[in-house]
């Protein structure tokens, strides 16, 4: 049997779904359309939207796979540069540099005779390659076509620094005692805010349709994605009713940093699920110092000047926006696209990864998801492996067209999923959730603790007799839990138990208490 698989895209998603492939015995071919492997995190500026200075937004546990650590000298928060690194190390670790197509661009997919998959490259040489393969995934990343916004006039803005989006960021020095305007809530948005606040921009304005809740990225010693990304909070984003879900991460937000207001922002929507959450360690601070004004969203543009919705105006050099990504898989032939109902924001796919029409076919690291990506990234990738090697059934057509009609009628609505409950689909689909009750001195960690890779991989295929001390070392890393967490965990606990209909999760709490 053929069990080869062209791999489109050598960045994290592409890496990692080759690693648990080769492991499953198939033979990987990936193509990296760039100089070096690890895709965005290489920063070149071609494909990247990563500047010079940034760093992780997620803490170094929740930053790597399971299978290698960082290197011990790591920050909490890796640089972009260590990222960089670190996957390279990924791909060393598991012979997968020789199995890379450097400077190699994927041009065309398309169904071949037979079941098989046709793949039309480019290669550095220029010359043209078309080669047949019985699986393919893409992996080409979901944030590599900046979109900017609709806004009155925009085109006519003729400030010196011009209009950009935060894709195209590479650093402060350009922005130097200039005014500037940017625009968006998400990270990326106000990580540049404070860096050019704090880099000699004569002025920072962030601005946004609807102001986010902002939470730093560590408080009280914490990384804040621990509090935010458990098992706990999976359950109870399957349970509870969204205004309670919205009500306790509220709850959450306003102990561990207080509203935005409170600093001298904006004051979002009381319901937390419908604001959204940004982590961003100095904004709020800057904020409140007044080194950062907020401002609404913008009414028109007029040459330099801005007018904003509150009817105020103000004259700027340059326009930096942070909204968002169109869906760009541009090597997808016509009739894939028409199969799988391809806009600027969707694609039909069970699950992010597969659609029952097009066997052999799967996606990896397409998601937009609220945390860390690598953690789900190495799900999806063990889930795609399993799969296809036939560890792991797939659901049915009918399940997967089920699933695909519904995420059909939710188009228009928001597609990002919270890190937490994406872990827990993939690992379910992939036979790899630890049952709570087979773990008694580990249930309090599981379900409190940081959802890493590694609590992952105490049950299932690949799992590891180390498995247990990593996660009880993740968990203390920064010290033990507080009597105040404890009690706010053990008593959602109990709201949680309380609306399932089985009782495992009732018992556990009990013996927590």
């Amino acid at each position: 049997m053929n069990r080869s698989v062209a791999i489109i895209g050598a960045g994290p998603a592409g890496l990692n779904v080759a690693r648990w492939l080769k492991r499953e015995g198939f033979e990987p071919v990936l193509f990296e359309q760039g100089e070096r492997i690890g895709g965005q995190w290489t920063g070149d500026p071609r494909y990247s939207g990563v500047w010079p200075s940034m760093v992780t937004n997620t803490e170094r546990l929740m930053s790597e796979f399971s299978d290698l650590a960082h290197a011990s000298d790591t920050p909490l928060y890796p640089s972009n540069q260590a990222m960089c690194a670190y996957l390279q190390r990924y791909a060393e670790t598991f012979d997968l540099v020789a199995r890379t197509r450097l400077r190699t661009r994927v041009a065309a997919l398309d169904r071949a005779a037979g079941g098989a998959w046709s793949v039309h490259s480019i290669g550095p040489d220029g010359v043209s390659r078309e080669e047949t393969f019985p699986f393919v995934v893409v992996a080409s990343g979901r944030f590599n076509r900046p979109s900017l916004p609709q806004v009155a006039g925009l085109e006519t803005f003729d400030g010196r620094s011009g209009v950009a989006h935060t894709f195209g960021y590479r650093g402060a020095e350009r922005y130097r005692d200039q005014r500037v305007f940017i625009g968006g809530c998400a990270v990326s948005a106000l990580e540049i805010a404070c860096d050019l606040a704090m880099q000699g921009a004569a002025r920072v304005v962030t601005g946004n349709r609807r102001q986010r809740y902002v939470l730093p990225k560590i408080a009280a010693g914490i990384p804040t994605g621990q509090l935010l990304h458990t098992r706990l909070a999976a359950f109870a984003r399957e349970t509870l009713t969204p205004d309670a879900v919205a009500a306790e991460l509220k709850k959450l937000i306003l102990r561990v940093g207080g509203g935005v207001e409170q600093y001298g922002g904006r004051k979002p929507d009381e319901n937390a699920l419908l604001a959204g959450l940004t982590q961003c360690q100095y904004y709020l601070s800057l904020v409140a110092e007044g080194k950062v004004a907020v401002s609404p969203w913008i009414e028109s543009i007029d040459g330099q000047a801005v007018t904003f919705t509150d009817g105020h105006a103000e004259q700027f050099d340059g326009l930096i926006f942070g909204t968002g990504f169109d869906l760009h898989v541009p090597f997808l032939s016509d009739s894939l696209r028409k199969t799988l109902a391809v806009d600027a924001q969707h694609i039909d796919l069970y699950d992010f990864t597969f659609n029952p029409s097009l066997p052999g076919l799967a996606f990896a690291g397409l998601f937009q998801v609220a945390g860390p990506y690598l953690p789900p990234i190495e799900m999806q990738g063990r889930w795609i492996a399993y799969a296809w090697s036939g560890a792991r059934p797939l659901p049915s057509r009918q399940e997967m067209e089920h699933e695909i009609g519904e995420y059909r009628g939710r188009r228009g609505q928001p597609q990002v999923i919270p890190m937490s409950m994406l872990m827990l689909r993939f690992a379910r689909s992939a036979g790899v959730e630890p049952e709570l009750s087979h773990w008694p001195d580990l249930a309090e960690t599981l379900l409190f603790g940081p959802l890493s890779p590694a609590s992952f991989r105490l049950s299932g295929r690949d799992a590891l007799a180390d498995a247990p001390a990593r996660i009880v070392a993740a968990a203390n890393a920064h010290g033990p839990i507080s009597d105040e967490r404890r009690k706010e965990n053990l008593a959602l606990l109990r709201a949680v138990a309380a609306a399932r209909t089985d009782t495992s999760l009732g018992d556990v709490g009990t013996r927590l208490q």
